[in-house]
Parts: structure tokens; C-alpha cells; sequence
């Protein structure tokens, strides 16, 4: 059975990773993202891998308007649907403390808007009794840290939107997958400090679809994160407090 995958934010290190893989597998695409000189290259060179289709769709996550035509469109689309979310904005939180106004900004890319169109989706995907959605949050959300809460918040509302369309799509035959990433070389994570075992978004792109397939439902990638971000968890506030992390 022919499959298609909406990608959103698929001008992302990762999501133009993922994407050069499906299109080798001969899957359709549809590349969602703000850029539409960026996804029709990104077309072009999915099409020439091998994809099935390969199409540019506007998304912005801060503008409803565009979610409508890409509902439409996978609406008209055959065989399985499935859906990859690599939406987020990360601003320091520096910048974030001294202009509160960028908040909505980060919560709308990282965590609302990606949700409203998920929710837009479901539908079509449940009717087709199949599918998979792999929603990108962040081992930011597993705890509230001094030096990225703003980001790491809107993940953590993500994580918890996917942990409940998991259950509600799972009724009807469709698997949501939550990833939780550490560093990874992408465009976000350029230039910040502190980062240690960055990861190569091709490898990242891997292991997700591999996990996607045993239908795993939470996947810490590398895999050691799960095992770091249990140690942060397990720090009493009292002294979780005092750590400048």
C-alpha cells in the first residue's frame, strides 16, 4: 500500500534528513514550512531520490490560515497517511527574560500550532484506520531548567499533547511516536554553549523511523539521554534549584 508523509518543518536538519530517506523508500511527501523556495529544492531533490511525489505546502505554525490547505490536500492523498512534526523555535532564554513578548512566538511554534493542525489531521487518519505520527518534542520538557524553561516548557506541553492524541488515535489503528532529542547538529543548536554528544541529524532520521516502525511510544535519541535525563529528574528540587543547568 502506498504511504505519504506531511512533514512540517521540513526545512529542519532533521526533517530534510528524514525526507531524503523516504523519498529513497519511494513514499510520497508533502514538505511543509515557511520558505517555499527552500521545500520546492527540497521537492526537487526528493523527487530525483525516488519519491513517489514530492510537493511544497506553506506552514506556519503562527498563522491558522495555512493549516486549512494542507488539510485539504492530504485529504486527497491515497493509501496510508502518516505525519512527522520537526516544529520549534529555540530563542536564548536571555532574550526571552528581557523581551516577554517572544513567548507566544516559541509556544505557537513549538507546541500550539504544530498540535492544532495534528488535531486537524486525526481525522483523516483514523478514517483510514492506519498511519503513524512521529511528534519531535525535546529532553528540554522533562524538567523545568534556569537555562531554557521557555522552550523546554513548550515542548513539555507537546510531549503531554502527544502522550493524549497517542491514546486517542491508537482506538483506531494509528501509532503517535513522541521523540525526545538531545543535542543535535542543527541550524537551533548552532553556536549555543554547553552543547556535548551532538548527534548527526542522518543517524537521528534513522533511529526515529526505525522506532516508528516497532511502534515504539517515547524515544530518548541517542538513546543515552533517557539515562541522563533520568538522573535530572531524580534531583530533589531543593537542590535541583541551585544548579546552574
Amino acid at each position: 500500500m502506498s504511504e505519504t508523509w506531511i512533514i512540517l518543518g521540513a526545512t529542519s536538519t532533521m526533517a530534510r534528513a528524514m525526507a531524503r530517506e523516504l523519498a529513497l523508500k519511494g513514499d510520497g511527501l508533502l514538505l511543509c514550512g515557511r520558505s517555499k523556495s527552500e521545500l520546492k529544492a527540497l521537492a526537487t531533490d526528493a523527487a530525483l531520490r525516488g519519491a513517489a511525489f514530492a510537493e511544497a505546502l506553506t506552514f506556519d505554525a503562527r498563522d491558522a490560515a495555512t493549516f486549512g490547505p494542507i488539510i485539504a490536500r492530504a485529504g486527497k492523498v491515497e493509501g496510508v497517511l502518516n505525519v512527522a512534526v520537526f516544529c520549534g523555535s529555540m530563542p536564548p532564554q536571555a532574550e526571552v527574560e528581557a523581551n516577554p513578548s517572544l513567548l507566544p512566538g516559541v509556544i505557537a511554534d513549538s507546541f500550539t500550532g504544530p498540535a492544532e493542525l495534528l488535531l486537524g489531521l486525526a481525522p483523516l487518519m483514523e478514517e483510514r484506520g492506519a498511519g503513524t505520527v512521529i511528534g519531535v518534542a525535546s529532553v528540554a520538557g522533562d524538567r523545568g531548567r534556569l537555562s531554557n524553561h521557555v522552550y523546554g516548557s513548550a515542548k513539555a506541553g507537546f510531549a503531554t499533547f502527544l502522550a493524549g492524541l497517542r491514546n486517542r488515535m491508537a482506538r483506531k489503528g494509528v501509532h503517535v511516536m513522541t521523540v525526545k532529542p538531545g543535542f543535535v547538529d542543527t541550524a537551533m543548536t548552532w553556536g549555543v554553549e554547553g552543547m556535548f554528544l551532538v548527534a548527526d541529524p542522518e543517524q537521528v532520521a534513522d533511529a526515529m523511523l526505525r522506532a516508528a516502525r516497532r511502534k515504539r511510544n517515547v524515544l530518548y535519541v541517542p538513546f543515552f539521554w533517557w539515562g541522563i535525563m533520568t538522573i535530572i529528574k531524580s534531583v530533589p528540587e531543593f537542590i535541583f534549584k541551585k544548579l546552574k543547568i
